[in-house]
């Protein structure tokens, strides 16, 4: 009996090795789902080349200044801050709340993919990973809840996902767009350096096994031209990229990981070695200028070199006739591209949001003196009709409240139905 009770026992566990593996491989996709790399081309599973074309959720879960209408209030920090001095932060909280429950729904990811877009470049604070206070949170910050829906929306929609961590520890460019404090610290602090490993490590071990991400962009815009170090502060970026890369591989073989050119995007000398991973592309930023090849000439003699993809992250804010002109060329270069932004005050974007009544009052308070206890107490609007505005301002901002720009869509050689 005791030989038949050990018997049984075994092939119980067996079955249940057997169970527990076939349900792994039913939840881990095999590599050849994921977007791979083949030279300067990126491939998708079906052995198709894919050509990124698609549009930027800026100002969602990274607020920027000009999207509101605002000047001088121009980084997340700054913002909350503003909207704190103006309405108090109780309601602040729940401002930021409702903000990113409506800025970007289903409804915005349908709306792009009808476009006939591919692709989504999904900017992001690395505070939404932290128990630092961000836009209305402090211990229970949300990033992947939000990730996760824009992951859902996405794989319904058949759209790859770009992550891109737009905001850095420290500050990785020293302006506005990183919410830093005037310089990009993230270079010279060790702090700084491993939370921003950590952080992807996390991110790369919570989505590995998520086909619809395309990708990782390590860190946006590096490094701004205006420091008498930029030469020191380049030669540490690609150091940077590496230990960073090697963070995520120790949880994730199958994503691709988009490196970004030092000043704005732009500048790709700083890059030595392209060969320490076999899944790194190249990412470039372009706004003005000229729509031509020869502007972004030295952007292709890199990515021949390397041969490895190259894509334009941001182009946007131009006129229609320039962004058709500028995509021809990038095109018949094979770099796709995301446009910026999809969404923003007025107009220059795929949906324009319309300024609600009383808005002027809240620009104001922005622009105004606010150094001092009674500046703040003289600036401030009149607090129901404010904080009217504001709620106005976030029912302005769903999709089906919004102005299409057919005429920006369609330079782009997409579609508005």
């Amino acid at each position: 009996m005791r030989n038949i009770i050990y018997a049984l026992l075994i092939i119980g566990c067996l079955v249940a090795c057997q169970q527990q593996t076939q349900q792994e491989s039913a939840i881990t996709p095999a590599p050849e789902s994921f977007i791979r790399i083949d030279g300067q081309n990126l491939i998708l599973p079906n052995g198709s080349k894919f050509l990124i074309k698609g549009t930027n959720l800026g100002n969602w879960l990274n607020p920027e200044g000009y999207m509101f209408g605002f000047n001088k209030t121009n980084s997340p920090g700054r913002i909350n801050q503003m909207l704190c001095e103006m309405v108090g932060p109780d309601f602040v909280a729940e401002f930021w709340k409702q903000f990113k429950d409506n800025y970007i729904t289903r409804e915005d990811i349908e709306f792009i993919a009808s476009t006939g877009a591919n692709t989504i470049r999904l900017p992001f604070h690395y505070k939404l990973f932290t128990d630092e206070d961000y836009m209305g949170l402090t211990a229970a910050q949300d990033g992947f809840a939000r990730i996760d829906s824009v992951v859902g929306w996405c794989r319904d929609n058949h759209l790859y996902l770009i992550l891109d961590m737009h905001d850095a520890p420290g500050g990785q460019t020293g302006d506005n767009i990183d919410d830093s404090y005037g310089y990009p610290w993230l270079f010279d602090s060790e702090p700084s350096q491993q939370l921003f490993c950590d952080i992807w490590r996390k991110i790369a071990d919570y989505y590995k096994n998520e086909p619809v991400i395309l990708g990782y962009e390590l860190i946006n815009e590096p490094i701004a031209p205006y420091f008498e170090n930029m030469e020191e502060l380049n030669a540490k970026l690609e150091p940077l990229h590496k230990r960073a890369v090697a963070a995520i591989r120790e949880v994730d073989r199958n994503h691709i990981i988009l490196l970004g050119g030092a000043q704005w995007n732009g500048n790709f000398r700083p890059f030595t070695d392209s060969t320490y991973d076999d899944k790194i592309m190249y990412t470039c930023h372009r706004y003005g200028g000229e729509a031509t090849q020869a502007a972004i000439q030295e952007i292709i003699d890199f990515r021949d070199r390397v041969n490895l993809p190259m894509y334009m992250g941001e182009i946007g804010h131009n006129r229609e006739a320039w962004m058709n002109a500028f995509c021809h060329v990038m095109e018949e270069n094979n770099i796709g591209w995301t446009f910026w932004p999809y969404k923003k005050i007025d107009n220059s974007a795929f949906a324009g949001i319309k300024a609600p009544e009383g808005w002027e009052s809240i620009v104001a308070f922005s622009e105004a003196p606010r150094s001092t206890y009674k500046e703040i107490r003289d600036a401030r609007p009149e607090q129901e009709k404010a904080k009217a505005a504001l709620l106005e301002f976030i029912r302005n901002s769903r999709i089906e409240q919004c102005i299409i720009q057919k005429e920006y869509i369609q330079s782009l050689n997409l579609k508005v139905r």
